[in-house]
Order: structure tokens, then C-alpha cells, then sequence
């Protein structure tokens, strides 16, 4: 495809550096190209079913040798069972060809699923399964009850030598070999019977041959199907900028996972820096979209803007683009010079974590945090310091323990949810009636939200809703204000602590409806910094037993 050129652009507008597609807020540029080609997807009713099901697209604004700046676009996958619509970059690896190798060999390990299907579905299968099923369990029985008839003889044995040597009168020689010989007898036939109770029928030999085909048939299914996801993980040579080359293999061999999660490399972003870097085009921003419904787990909204995925694609991204694009802008006296502290004693401290900070370290342990302040300002503190934490975007109050017995007296509060928190946000909902419902929902200016939560294993930190295998999360909040049409302010009370909890209870479509502002995981407008702020924080002091409440407003 060619890319699509922009008019009349000042040179002020055109991107100095590439953003980091993790964390950004949309060039303006990457703005007038989604807008675009959203007007294009509304149109397009040969696609209308699939994508309004739920689709990411994303755009890349590049720049080519005469200087002219347009933009390429992609879908994530496929659209129709196709990766080369007209109007969007190619898949890094079309392995969609009906004659090719993948394509023949996905057919042959399809073929054998469906026989391993139906072999599984055999009725006849079926019943001899149940009916060797009724009679090993019947063997079982027969044992029991034997064994139970040897207990029972063995009880009037021992009766009979008690009711002998109550009365004083020995037993005979010849009563107490008959008893020896019963004993003998009995566990005797209980081998024998056991023996000849396991020895397999006819009927069950041929079954476990059977079973033993079907394991082997489905250990081979599993190797052909290893095997081929090998080929189609070396095919994908992806590109960085310096025209280097690696396979999926080697970009993931380093990672915890080892092996690529299926589809990597076919997600937007590395589809439109492969075929930039191809055709010499210089990339300067991209951002990404969402069209469509809202998944029942994820969190994702209409024509939202969201960062990369973390599973998929960080490994990739962070090849294929300069490690200059992924540098923080932010230097460790500039955060840590926003670090206030409210209350401080010799026991602890009440801090203000600004957004931006980690509150412990991460797997950069050089990258700013409050526990690297902590104990470089407290070097004679004992224990961990840190109680508890904040998400890196949420600004708000931190309680720091200064020794071990306030860190275990303070640790013992929150896990028995004695402490109080109090956090102020600034929802957006997606027009005016979305903001209606939640004051409408919301009684006497209240209202709860509970929806169980679980990491989203391909995309971590992101958490998602599973009503199955989800841990409790309950928020109760509170409506503060209607700043407009579609804006809201909220108190937020966390009665369980999840992760993310509170971003997600606000985004979710069965919570509010209504992300937080700048919330660059779960989707919403652009802004300078996620609206969440820890504002208040009650405990008992751990030394006096005082009941402290401490607060620091927003700073939006």
C-alpha cells in the first residue's frame, strides 16, 4: 500500500521523536489519521458483522525520503480470513495461502482432531467405557465384602480368647490352631481372590488398546501441532531499526515465557513498523484504536485509544524500535522532589506518592520508586518500609513504616480492612445518557460495584472480570459533582484491595461505564496524567493505638 499523505502540515505540527507505544498520548496527527480512517470503517459494510464484534486498528505517521509525511494503517489479524486488504499493511507473514505449507499442514492436524473427535463420540466406545467402568467398581465391592468377613472373624477371634482369659480357662491347643489356620486361610483367599478378581477380560484388553492409540494419537496431534507453530514463529522475521533481523524464537527465547503466545506478531504495531522499515519510510508516532463492542473480560470502548499489549508485543516492540523511544523523560530529582511528607513520628511517616513513581521497584531496580527514597532517607529504619502500594499512574497517600513491629501492627490493619481509604476521580462516561445512568443508579448520591477480578495472564498489569476463577472486588462510591455532560466526579471507597480495582470497577461495562480520565490501560480521552488521587487515609497508630485520619486534596 502507499502510505496516505497529509496536507498542508506546518512544520511545527510534524512529530520530533517516536512515542512510546506503551504509555502515549495521541499526536494530533495520529488523531486526524484515526478519524479518518474511522470514517472509512463506518462505510465499510462488507465488514460491518465482524468488526463491529470488536476489532483493533491502529496508524503510523512515517515520513518518507522527500520529506513528504503521511501514514500507513493496520488491523490486528485478520478481517474475512484475510491479512492483504487494500488500504492497510500486509501481515509480516502471510501464512494464509490455501496450497501452503501452513495452511496443508493445519488441514491434516484438523483431519485428526476431527478423528479424535469421533472416536472420543463412539457410543459403543462409550459404553464399554461405562460398562468396564460398572465393573471394576463391582471387583472393588467384592474385595470390600471379603474384607469386611475376614474383619468380622478376626473380631470373634479376639472375643474369644478375651471370654478365655476372663474365665480363666486357657483356650486348647487344637481351638487356637483352628483359629491360626482360619486366619491364614482367609488372607490367603484374599490374594487369591484379588488375583483372580483383576485378571483383565478380553473386552478390557482390547479397550486399553484402544486408549493406548488414542494417547498416542493425541501426543502426535500435540507434536505436529508444536512443530508447526515453530515454522510459522521462524517465519516471521521482524525487522528493527537499525535493519537488523530476528525470528519470533529468538526475540522470545529470553523472556519468562519462552515460547511467543499464538498471534504474536500480528497485532498492529509490529505489522506497521515491519512495513515501514521494508519501504524506507521513518516512523514518528502511532497510536491505536478499538471499534466495536466491548469484550465481556477485557476492558475495551468504541474508538478508544490504548497502549500495546504487554504479552504479545512488548518483546517485539522493544526490538523492533530504538531504545531511546522507551527512555522516561522524567529524572529521579525531578519525581522525588514531589515527594511531600504529611506526618512523621519515630514509628512511621504518611507520604505523598506523586503519579509517574513507583511504589516499589520493578524490574528496573534503577528506576525511580518510594521505597528507594524511603530507605535512602531512613537508613536506620528496620523491616520493609513499604505497608502498602499505589499504582505507578495513581497519585495519593502512602504509609511508611519506620520499624518492623509498626510495619507487622500496620500490615495486620489493612489485612483486616480496619484501615480507610478514601480516593477522588474524574470519570468520563460516553455521552450525556451514560452520565444520567450513573446518577440515576446511584441513591442518596451512593452507589456499589462488585465485579471479581483476575489478571489478564497475555497482558499483564491489565486486570479483567472473570466471574469465575475472579477474587472479590467491591467499591462503593460517591457522586460529587456533574462537571459537565460527560464528566463526573467520584469519590471512590475500596472495600477490597485487587489490583487495579478501582480503574477497572469505573471502565468496566457492568461497573460505571466510565473510565477514569488518562487512563492509558482501560481507555479514555488523552490527559497529561491518570485523574486518580489517593486523597484520604485512616489507621490506628500502631505505638498508641490513636485513631489518625490524614488528607491531601487532589491536584485536579
Amino acid at each position: 500500500m502507499e502510505m496516505q499523505l497529509f496536507k498542508n502540515i506546518a512544520p511545527k505540527n510534524i512529530p520530533e521523536r517516536m512515542n512510546n507505544p506503551f504509555s502515549y498520548k495521541p499526536h494530533p496527527l495520529c488523531i486526524e489519521a484515526c478519524r479518518e480512517l474511522q470514517n472509512e470503517l463506518s462505510q465499510r459494510n462488507d465488514w460491518r458483522e465482524e468488526i463491529d464484534r470488536g476489532k483493533m486498528f491502529g496508524v503510523l505517521i512515517v515520513e518518507a525520503d522527500n520529506s513528504k509525511i503521511g501514514y500507513l494503517r493496520a488491523y490486528s489479524g485478520q478481517i474475512g480470513g484475510r491479512s492483504d486488504w487494500e488500504g492497510f499493511v500486509p501481515a509480516v507473514f502471510d501464512y494464509l495461502q490455501p496450497d501452503g505449507y501452513f495452511k496443508v499442514h493445519e488441514a491434516e492436524i484438523s483431519e485428526m482432531n476431527q478423528q479424535i473427535r469421533q472416536f472420543e463420540a463412539n457410543e459403543t466406545l462409550i459404553k464399554a467405557k461405562n460398562l468396564i467402568g460398572d465393573l471394576q467398581q463391582k471387583r472393588q465391592e467384592v474385595i470390600a465384602n471379603y474384607q469386611t468377613k475376614i474383619k468380622e472373624a478376626k473380631e470373634k477371634r479376639d472375643a474369644r480368647r478375651q471370654e478365655a482369659l476372663s474365665a480363666g480357662t486357657p483356650l486348647s491347643e487344637e481351638e487356637e490352631k483352628a483359629m491360626i489356620k482360619e486366619s491364614q486361610f482367609m488372607k490367603a483367599e484374599l490374594k487369591r481372590l484379588k488375583k483372580s478378581i483383576n485378571e483383565k477380560t478380553a473386552y478390557e484388553t482390547l479397550y486399553e488398546n484402544y486408549e493406548k492409540d488414542l494417547k498416542s494419537a493425541k501426543q502426535l496431534r500435540k507434536q505436529l501441532s508444536e512443530e508447526l507453530q515453530q515454522w510459522l514463529f521462524s517465519k516471521f522475521q521482524m525487522l528493527n531499526a537499525e535493519g537488523e533481523t530476528k525470528d519470533l524464537l529468538e526475540i522470545f527465547k529470553d523472556e519468562a515465557v519462552k515460547i511467543p503466545p499464538a498471534g504474536s506478531g500480528e497485532c498492529c504495531e509490529p505489522k506497521l513498523l515491519q512495513y515501514a522499515y521494508q519501504h524506507g519510510y521513518k516512523p514518528l508516532q502511532m497510536a491505536m484504536f478499538w471499534w466495536g463492542e466491548s469484550p465481556k473480560e477485557e476492558i475495551r470502548h468504541h474508538l478508544q485509544f490504548y497502549p500495546a499489549c504487554n504479552g504479545k508485543c512488548k518483546p517485539i516492540l522493544h526490538w523492533m524500535l530504538p531504545k531511546t523511544v522507551f527512555e522516561t523523560q522524567q529524572t529521579e530529582t525531578t519525581i522525588y522532589n514531589k515527594v511531600e511528607t504529611l506526618y512523621e513520628d519515630r514509628e512511621l511517616a504518611v507520604i505523598y506518592k506523586p503519579e509517574g513513581l513507583l511504589s516499589v521497584p520493578g524490574k528496573d531496580a534503577a528506576q525511580p520508586s518510594v521505597y528507594a527514597l524511603m530507605r535512602r532517607k531512613y537508613q536506620e529504619a528496620t523491616g520493609p518500609l513499604i505497608v502498602h502500594r499505589l499504582d505507578m499512574a495513581t497519585s495519593g497517600l502512602m504509609i511508611v513504616a519506620k520499624t518492623e513491629f509498626a510495619y507487622h501492627r500496620l500490615q495486620k490493619e489493612f489485612l483486616n480492612h480496619r484501615v480507610q481509604k478514601k480516593y477522588v476521580a474524574i470519570v468520563c462516561g460516553k455521552d450525556k445518557e451514560s452520565c444520567n445512568r450513573i446518577l440515576k443508579e446511584a441513591e442518596g448520591g451512593r452507589g456499589y460495584i462488585s465485579l471479581p477480578l483476575i489478571a489478564d495472564f497475555l497482558d499483564r498489569p491489565r486486570q479483567m472480570v472473570n466471574r469465575e476463577q475472579g477474587k472479590e472486588a467491591i467499591t462503593e462510591y460517591e457522586v460529587l459533582e456533574r462537571i459537565d455532560d460527560t464528566h463526573l466526579r467520584l469519590t471512590l471507597y475500596p472495600k477490597t484491595g485487587r489490583t487495579h480495582q478501582l480503574r477497572v470497577h469505573c471502565a468496566h461495562q457492568e461497573g460505571l461505564n466510565a473510565p477514569i480520565i488518562g487512563d492509558p490501560l482501560y481507555g479514555n480521552e488523552p490527559a497529561t496524567r491518570l485523574h486518580l488521587h489517593a486523597e484520604e487515609i485512616t489507621f490506628e497508630h500502631p505505638m498508641t493505638g490513636k485513631k489518625m485520619t490524614v488528607t491531601r486534596k487532589a491536584d485536579f
